[in-house]
């Protein structure tokens, strides 16, 4: 390597050990920074690690190649090649091994005089080293040593030759007989051992790959081809070997040498190495002349070659270990995908090449990740309460929960979700009060057929007419309040929607009050007493409220405040309520002091209020706001909750294109695809379902079910969809046909395709009255026979001879239940056989192969699918 660029070699022993050999060999150890003492000739090689100089050796000059010996013992003992051909054995440092000693200058000659390329011991027999050298016509390119073999003297060896190789050759021992001589009349320029066969040496000759077998020196296997630089086997699959010619790799298959199983993209400069990683299987990194960067190769995923025309596919990389030109590198031996590069200043860097990380997401929420041999997971706390559940988690609990299925009472789903979500409650309350007055109701309709309650609030109060107005009276008292209310049915409707009262033409808010109480909402029951004019009702709950248990003292000073309401608009209390209100905590409590301050017809401190719900708030309006007011509140109502995606927005906006479009925006908020697929199915039969949106919800929450394995929850929420929305039935995809016909055996001959009867019409409902079909009704020939009962199918089991009996074949009385499933036709797919389920169950409890005679077909075991367990009945 004299005057060439400096090569890098790993210790096979030390994994904190390297060599950088050029003109003279240099051992360095390299440490973490933080166990590294801090020593004047410590070189930085990254931010965590340094290299100490331990050992120099110029005692073997005109170094052409060197190889490290892979044994402990001797340690440090290499096999330096030179110009002249001469391989001398040198070591590095103090060595108090008796063999390495012996070892200790040691020469191996040839007979002519010619450069050492190459040399590789092998990896079993420790003591023989391998040679490759440049061509001479009268001698062999490949000479394999013993270093253990006797020495021969030194005048057997011309004097220019020992001149040629050391100064001083006094002490030095000479061998110049080798164990093996390959390839006469050829170059070597690469060798390996094959890992599979100590007695296997792949030589890579002047215009072929040439592997020698030393059991028969007189053969060879060859492949001609360019491709015989820097030949190298994989470390983890001993069959594939690199090498290179210029700027192309070559892949081969020593299992298949005839042509390289792959040829790597050509790189625009020659190449000058190429490497395995020894950590990691499948890598190939790559050096090209006067560059800094490496490209690596991934053929881990690399296909066996079956055919000529198989292609693998590889993943192509670069990756830039420092800025200067790179002159060699070195896999670390242990250490995963890590390297040491050398420029050809002598300037080092250690350098880990990180892993492309894939990402996968799991049904159930948790992130997995692989980063090199490493597989990561990240899943959610079970018991982080003070974290919000991901909504995903969220749905999948719901789902277990049966969420969205109550159609009865169906504000119950609302306890089903398992969590206080103001908005999901306000949602299935309206989603309740349209369905109860829907039933109690018959509504006007509207162009779509959809029921009017179903339209939303904005559309009942566009369509109210004949509205009175009336100036009120406080409750219990004769003196009359300052406002005026409105009222007409289409108000009346409203109010009902909102909750605030019951069916019937009478405006009682009692329950009302009643239920708030019992939910211990002191402060609205309060306030929505107020707003009907009962100050007395309001100030008696204010009081309960105060002296219930964990109680707010504070509402006595509410109530006392409250009692000394009066009219005057120049009173002290007027002025003083409505400078302090906005002080109270409590929305309600502000609110309604903001109402007994106003004026007339002006109400926006109750109206405007966002921290009160939407249904009060609609609820004041439908009572306060006239005829010309109330619409355009309703409108801008509406229009901040569609934008928001505020669920308690559809009370307003109904099962309608709005409420398509404020589920949307919520949608796009949270992703809760399950609460709107359950929602927009309310609204059937109408054109709301039919929307492409509506549709692609229901579509992934169906998804998300399968994905879950919760088959059973996903067929329920196909019988409860095809209940509400009728089109979603399907039709059907399976059907028992003829064998000789092929016509459907459950269909009348004179029916309609699809349109079909179905088995009950042909005696298979289990009924012994009933008429049974024992023939295709198309061509009427004879319809198979069970194997067990020997009756053909379409037979009823209740009517089979034995049905009633105790026979063990076909017992089907351990439910004590004729199941309709019983009378179905089943067969196996492998030997054709088969029969009534019912007897195929009971055979194949005591029993595993085919009822029928000289049958060994063992049908149940066939059965993949009975192994998969839905997670929701585990």
């Amino acid at each position: 390597m004299s005057g060439s660029k400096p090569d890098i070699l790993w210790s096979p022993h030390h994994v904190d050990r390297y060599v950088i050999c050029d003109s003279e060999l240099s051992l360095y150890r390299i440490e973490s920074v933080g166990n590294s003492e801090a020593k004047a000739g410590a070189l930085r090689l990254s931010e965590e690690t340094t290299a100490t100089l331990l050992a120099i050796n110029s005692d073997t000059p005109y170094m052409k190649c060197v190889a490290w010996y892979p044994k402990h013992e001797p340690e440090c003992l290499l096999a330096v090649g030179q110009a002249n051909g001469r391989i001398v054995l040198t070591s590095l440092g103090q060595s108090h091994n008796s063999k390495c000693k012996d070892l200790m200058g040691k020469e191996f000659v040839p007979k002519h005089a010619r450069q050492c390329n190459t040399l590789a011991w092998n990896p079993v027999d420790s003591n023989w080293l391998a040679a490759g050298l440049d061509k001479h016509r009268a001698d062999f390119s490949v000479l394999i040593w013993d270093i253990s073999s006797k020495f021969t003297p030194e005048a057997s060896v011309t004097t220019d030759k020992i001149r040629l190789s050391a100064g001083d050759t006094d002490a030095g021992l000479v061998v110049t007989k080798p164990l093996y001589e390959l390839g006469q009349n050829d170059a070597c320029l690469s060798l390996c051992w094959l890992p599979r066969d100590q007695k296997l040496l792949l030589a890579g000759m002047h215009r072929n790959l040439a592997i020698f077998d030393l059991r028969n020196t007189s053969q060879k296997m060859f492949v001609n081809t360019k491709a015989i630089q820097g030949v190298t086997v994989d470390p983890h699959f001993h069959d594939r070997v690199a090498s290179f010619f210029e700027g192309q790799v070559a892949i081969w298959d020593l299992r298949k040498f005839e042509k390289p199983v792959l040829t790597l993209t050509e790189q625009p400069k020659p190449l000058t190495k190429v490497a395995w990683c020894p950590t990691r299987t499948g890598l190939l990194a790559t050096l090209t002349r006067d560059s800094n960067i490496i490209r690596l190769y991934d053929m881990q995923h690399t296909p066996t070659p079956i055919g000529d025309e198989t292609e693998p596919t590889i993943i192509e990389r670069n990756v830039q270990p420092c800025e200067n030109h790179i002159a060699s590198f070195a896999w670390h031996p242990s250490s995963q995908n890590r390297m040491v590069v050398v420029t050809p200043n002598r300037s080092m860097t250690d350098f880990t090449v990180f892993e492309r990380i894939s990402l996968a997401w799991s049904s159930t929420g948790s992130i997995m990740w692989a980063c090199g041999r490493h597989l990561y997971e990240c899943t959610e706390e079970r018991n982080a309460s003070s974290v919000e559940k991901d909504i995903s988690t969220k749905m999948r609990q719901r789902a277990q929960s049966r969420y969205g299925h109550d159609t009865e009472q169906v504000w119950r789903n609302y306890l089903l979700a398992g969590d206080d979500d103001p908005q999901l409650k306000s949602l299935w309350y309206t989603l309740y009060f349209m369905k109860q007055y829907t039933e109690d109701l018959e509504q006007k309709p509207l162009v779509n057929k959809l029921p009017l309650v179903y339209s939303g609030i904005k559309n009942i109060v566009k369509s109210s007419s004949g509205t009175v107005e009336s100036w009120c009276c406080w409750n219990g008292s004769d003196r009359q309040a300052n406002v005026i209310r409105y009222h007409s049915d289409e108000r009346c409707l409203a109010l009902q929607l909102c909750g605030w009262i019951k069916r019937g033409p009478e405006i009682d808010v009692e329950p009302f009050l009643q239920s708030l109480e019992v939910e211990r909402e002191w402060e609205r029951a309060a306030a929505v007493a107020l707003f009907n004019l009962d100050i007395r009702r309001a100030i008696q709950i204010l009081n309960k409220g105060a002296t219930a248990e964990k109680g707010d003292l504070n509402l006595n000073v509410v109530a006392m405040a409250l009692s000394g309401y009066t009219d005057e608009k120049n009173s002290l209390w007027r002025e003083m309520c409505s400078s302090l209100r906005l002080q109270l905590n409590n929305p309600h409590l502000c609110v309604m002091f903001a109402f007994l301050t106003s004026e007339p017809g002006s109400y926006d401190g109750v109206l405007y209020e966002s921290s009160m719900a939407v249904r009060d708030r609609v609820a004041f309006a439908c009572m306060f706001l006239s005829d010309s007011q109330l619409p355009r509140y309703i409108e801008k109502l509406a229009s901040e909750m569609k934008e928001a995606g505020n669920l308690e927005g559809i009370l307003l906006t109904g099962l309608t294109k709005d409420g398509v479009d404020l589920m949307e925006s919520y949608v796009d908020r949270t992703g809760d695809v399950q609460t709107a697929s359950f929602c927009m199915l309310k609204g059937s039969p109408g054109e709301v379902v039919k929307d492409s949106r509506v549709q692609c919800w229901i579509e992934n929450y169906r998804n998300l079910l399968d994905a879950w394995r919760f088959w059973h929850k996903r067929a329920e929420f196909d019988i409860h969809r095809s209940k509400l929305d009728p089109s979603s039935k399907p039709l059907a995809q399976v059907f028992v046909s003829c064998n000789f016909c092929g016509k459907s055996i459950s269909y009348s001959c004179s029916a309609m395709p699809h349109q079909g009867r179905g088995f009950s019409q042909y005696g298979v409902s289990g009924s012994p009255t009933k008429s049974k079909v024992t023939s295709c009704p198309g061509c009427r020939k004879p319809l198979p026979r069970c194997a067990l009962c020997l009756m053909n199918m379409g037979t009823p089991v209740s009517s089979c001879p034995g049905a009633g009996k105790s026979d063990e074949k076909v017992d089907l009385s351990k439910d004590k239940k004729l199941a309709q499933l019983n009378n179905w036709f089943t067969w196996c797919h492998n030997c054709r056989h088969g029969g009534h389920t019912g007897h195929m169950l009971s055979w194949f409890r005591d029993h595993t192969e085919c009822p029928v005679s000289a049958c060994t077909c063992k049908c149940m075991q066939l059965d993949t699918t009975g192994n998969l367990v839905p997670l929701d009945s585990v």
